[in-house]
């Protein structure tokens, strides 16, 4: 018999989790959303501003928000070098020919990571409080990436709704014909989204090195599921990304004190392709 508390507690860190992986979702999505490709290597971006982090924090000893910083603009510029080196040259291009060049860009980073670093796991040591409440354990290295990311995604909803850059960007999503007719420069807002998307990663590498080694084949812990949270949602379906991502966290999460953290993660699976059947379009998708 599994004590109830042990239930809760997993409840709360499936939140607390799910809002890391809401980032990465909305990240990703929202570079499908307006440019229609999908970045396999999004989370091994995330895994290269995370060594930055490192590397700023834990080896130089500089101050943990300017490592944060250093992510941030580090992620923004690999989101920019990525748009305009490998998406740019294949828009357009056959969906598969697309793929491979991202995926192409994933074995690269992990390759040219362990050439660099090897394959050792790299550590942050933070000396943050833990607080029990009821014999629920919550720490700070949980909290805290929880409460940037939810920041974070209300910042870039109201970029998204109340600027004029991130309206453009919003009406590229839904009809890139008729946005250039009215004067808008796909390619200029592709390459602000692109941006975008990259900062994003970057702060997840940032909030993800509170509780996580890094490593060269980091992505192949989180990408998988930020890929799958994604259709899961419904590609470019930025709310159903959100609500996906909690619907994951959970279940793993849950999953995994009930059984182990791996059925946690076949039990996700299953769950994913059980509504790929139930709603195929994503959570949120309106039925036909």
């Amino acid at each position: 018999m599994i004590d109830p508390i042990f239930l809760v507690e997993a409840a709360l860190n499936g939140i607390l989790l799910g809002g890391i992986l809401a980032l990465l979702a909305l990240g990703l999505n929202l570079i499908f959303g307006v440019i229609d490709i999908v970045w396999i290597a999004y989370v091994d971006l995330v895994m290269v501003c995370m060594y930055a982090i490192y590397f700023t924090v834990q080896v130089y000893g500089w101050p943990v928000w300017v490592g944060g910083g250093v992510a941030l603009a580090l992620g923004a510029l690999l989101g920019i070098a990525v748009h305009v080196l490998i998406i740019s040259p294949i828009l357009g291009s056959a969906a598969v020919n697309q793929l491979l060049a991202t995926g192409g860009l994933l074995f690269f980073l992990q390759s040219f990571a362990t050439f660099l670093w090897s394959t050792d796991h790299r550590t942050v040591r933070f000396s943050l409080p833990s607080w029990e409440i009821g014999g629920i354990f919550l720490p700070a290295t949980r909290l805290i990436p929880f409460g940037i990311s939810i920041i974070a995604m209300v910042v870039l909803y109201l970029f998204l709704t109340k600027t004029y850059m991130g309206t453009a960007i919003r009406a590229v999503a839904q009809d890139r014909e008729a946005t250039a007719l009215m004067g808008a420069s796909p390619r200029r807002i592709y390459l602000v989204t692109s941006a975008v998307g990259g900062l994003m990663a970057g702060l997840a590498g940032a909030l993800l090195i509170f509780q996580y080694s890094v490593h060269p084949f980091f992505g192949g812990q989180f990408g998988p599921l930020t890929f799958m949270i994604c259709v899961l949602g419904g590609l470019g379906n930025m709310p159903g990304a959100f609500v996906a991502s909690f619907v994951m966290a959970e279940i793993i999460q849950i999953a995994g004190v009930i059984w182990s953290t791996e059925m946690g993660y076949v039990i996700a699976f299953v769950v994913f392709i059980v509504m790929m059947f139930v709603r195929p379009a994503g959570l949120l998708a309106r039925r036909q």
